[in-house]
């Protein structure tokens, strides 16, 4: 059989980097099916790129256990709002990328429907919540994997899954020079950059970002920081956020004026050119790795969500992880790859301004700590590339067999 010429596609992607793959399928698909309408739940990037978007994902993109909770009512009406969408035009196939607490409830309302579910980018089942394996085996029809550890994982508990490798690896190096991208961003090119990348949910921003913050109001003032705005984030808001954050600081002066923290708009070019980078676990932790830039992974969220995570979150023998010397497990991506950690993790209390500056300080100087990460990095690139086409091309590929 052959794919039907005009196909409905629904499509689901909740955080910024959901919203970049989803952007780049739906570009990939219009090459195959030039006929074909998108819709569902998307960032700006989405619907750039032609999706209809029922729901916008930065209305729904919170973080976190407790934190939920206080948005569950508006959460679940936006839930009932994509359910309708469905129900009313039935499409041929559905998409669904991360974002795992509103996507596995739709994927059951599309099997429910026999509508063919894709599920790409794992969840991340591998770490907790490992009963959800029954709703991939009883709602999705293919998924395809990013991390190389995840197609043996999912093998062995019988579950369709493909290792494509990861998007980001198969994309080139940003190409404008530091001298074109220092006069975009009104920057001093001689001046060392260092990338501030909180997260892509506004509740990883409160968390995160006031630390960073303090920290560059502490250190000497010939350095810059490059902070990237998410898809997912109101620029201005962030920018009222951060100059609060400033103004208000209450350590020792001369803080360092809002001129110098500069909002940038691509992620990966701040990661490129920056000289180190400090950067909350989640996607951008691979972002950093690829792009090969040495980094710090942080993360803050409430002690009961941190508390709840540290009794739940164990990892199977396909993962080797030990824990650090305060009992956690690591978190960040580049680290679960490795099966070691390379890149240092400071998490709740030890994300602090103090502890920060001295762990980011060796990678900003040429040491061999420095080195040794640079080398570590370019071993994660190679794992995560695969041979053949790229990971979206091989996604879109699935979607046509999925519709034959």
């Amino acid at each position: 059989m052959t794919p039907p010429t005009n196909p409905h596609l629904f499509l689901s992607a909740g955080e910024a980097s959901g919203d970049l793959y989803g952007a780049q399928l739906i570009h990939a698909l219009r090459q195959k099916l030039p006929a074909a309408t998108f819709s569902g739940l998307g960032g700006l990037q989405m619907q750039a790129a032609g999706q209809t978007r029922i729901v916008r994902a930065e209305d729904v993109a919170h973080m976190g256990i407790t934190e939920v909770l206080g948005h569950a009512p508006y959460i679940y009406s936006q839930f009932r709002k994509l359910v309708r969408h469905i129900a009313d035009t039935r499409p041929a196939a559905a998409i669904l990328i991360d974002f795992p607490d509103v996507n596995f409830r739709l994927a059951r309302e599309l099997h429910r429907r026999n509508i063919p579910v894709l599920w790409f980018v794992s969840p991340q089942l591998w770490a907790w919540k490992r009963g959800r394996l029954r709703w991939v085996q009883q709602r999705v029809d293919r998924m395809l994997v990013i991390f190389p550890f995840e197609a043996s994982f999912y093998a062995a508990r019988h579950v369709n899954a493909t290792f494509v490798g990861h998007p980001l690896a198969h994309l080139p190096l940003p190409s404008i020079s530091r001298e074109a991208y220092a006069a975009h961003n009104n920057l001093d090119p001689a001046k060392p950059w260092i990338a501030l990348l909180p997260g892509s949910r506004w509740r990883e921003i409160e968390a995160n970002l006031p630390p960073m913050v303090e920290m560059a109001c502490r250190l000497p003032r010939e350095v810059e920081y490059l902070l990237p705005v998410a898809s997912t984030i109101d620029r201005a808001r962030l920018a009222d956020f951060t100059a609060g954050w400033i103004t208000h600081f209450p350590g020792t002066s001369p803080n360092i004026p809002l001129p110098y923290i500069h909002l940038v708009s691509d992620a990966r070019e701040a990661l490129h050119h920056a000289r180190a980078s400090v950067v909350a676990s989640g996607t951008a932790t691979v972002q950093a790795a690829l792009i090969g830039n040495p980094f710090v992974v942080v993360y803050r969220v409430s002690a009961l969500t941190f508390k709840l995570a540290k009794q739940f979150v164990w990892y199977p023998k396909e993962i080797p992880a030990e824990v650090d010397r305060n009992g956690n497990l690591p978190i960040a991506m580049p680290n679960l790859i490795a099966g070691r950690r390379i890149v240092p993790e400071l998490l709740q209390e030890n994300f602090n301004p103090q502890i920060l500056s001295e762990t980011l300080a060796p990678l900003l100087a040429d040491t061999s700590s420095r080195a040794q990460q640079l080398a570590d990095l370019a071993q994660i690139r190679t794992l995560l590339t695969s041979p053949g086409s790229s990971p979206i091309d091989q996604v879109a590929d699935a979607v046509l067999i999925l519709l034959t």
